[in-house]
């Protein structure tokens, strides 16, 4: 085997982990799923739950045809090493800015969510918030420099901080935001039972605004595959 082909193996075995691991880090999200919290929602919430991890279920399987589609084209450009290495380089970048392992940047929206004397911000207004940001589409979220991926989680600590991938965090919370400033605006904006309302109802203060461009960092932790290895 030439040396070419040698380093263009090497790399699609690379892309094939790297689309792999977006697989698994969804299926660990919905498996790490706290019981508990489930038996105590109404029934209202519940269904909404189910309907969410039902929507989460589609888009991995979606994501694993596309998967099984780009080897095999990775398998067809094989024989030629220029347009392998173009498609190669291009699918490396795209499943990059889907780790959030790259700087991004693109037209959007930035929420800004802060406490008030009579009510603070959760972190499960912000697990809604992040909810109903990706069933609209969004490519890439921030929240406070806190890029959002996968694995990500929010929790309260001690109800002082809310720790978003470790760190902690207080309000004021900025959640930028990048995609279609439309439909992102038009999902949180629905009256009365839309989540800015919704929030402002509880007594929480949601301002939204539209950015032309927003810079969205890239995640600086570790995706790492624990259990699952490659089959022999």
């Amino acid at each position: 085997m030439k040396k070419g082909e040698i380093t263009i193996t090497i790399t699609i075995s690379l892309m094939c982990l790297i689309l792999t691991t977006v697989i698994f880090v969804q299926f660990k999200t919905i498996n790490q799923t706290d019981i508990t919290t489930l038996e105590n929602m109404r029934e209202d919430e519940l269904r909404t739950e189910i309907s969410n991890f039902k929507q989460k279920a589609v888009e991995i399987e979606e994501q694993l045809k596309t998967t099984n589609l780009k080897i095999k084209e990775y398998q067809e450009t094989i024989n030629t090493d220029k347009k392998a290495s173009e498609l190669l380089a291009e699918e490396l970048e795209q499943q990059n800015n889907i780790l959030g392992k790259n700087d991004v940047s693109g037209s959007g929206i930035i929420l800004t969510l802060t406490d008030t004397r009579a009510q603070k911000i959760t972190s499960e207004d912000l697990r809604q918030l992040l909810n109903q940001l990706r069933a609209d589409g969004a490519e890439a979220i921030s929240i406070n420099g806190q890029r959002i991926v996968y694995d990500s989680y929010v929790v309260d600590l001690g109800g002082t901080f809310i720790s978003v991938n470790g760190e902690r965090l207080v309000s004021p919370y900025e959640v930028k935001v990048i995609g279609n400033p439309t439909y992102l605006e038009s999902g949180l904006s629905k009256k009365q039972y839309g989540y800015i309302d919704t929030k402002l109802e509880q007594g929480k203060d949601v301002v939204l605004e539209r950015k032309d461009k927003i810079l969205i960092n890239a995640y600086k932790g570790n995706l790492n595959m624990e259990y699952a290895k490659e089959a022999e």
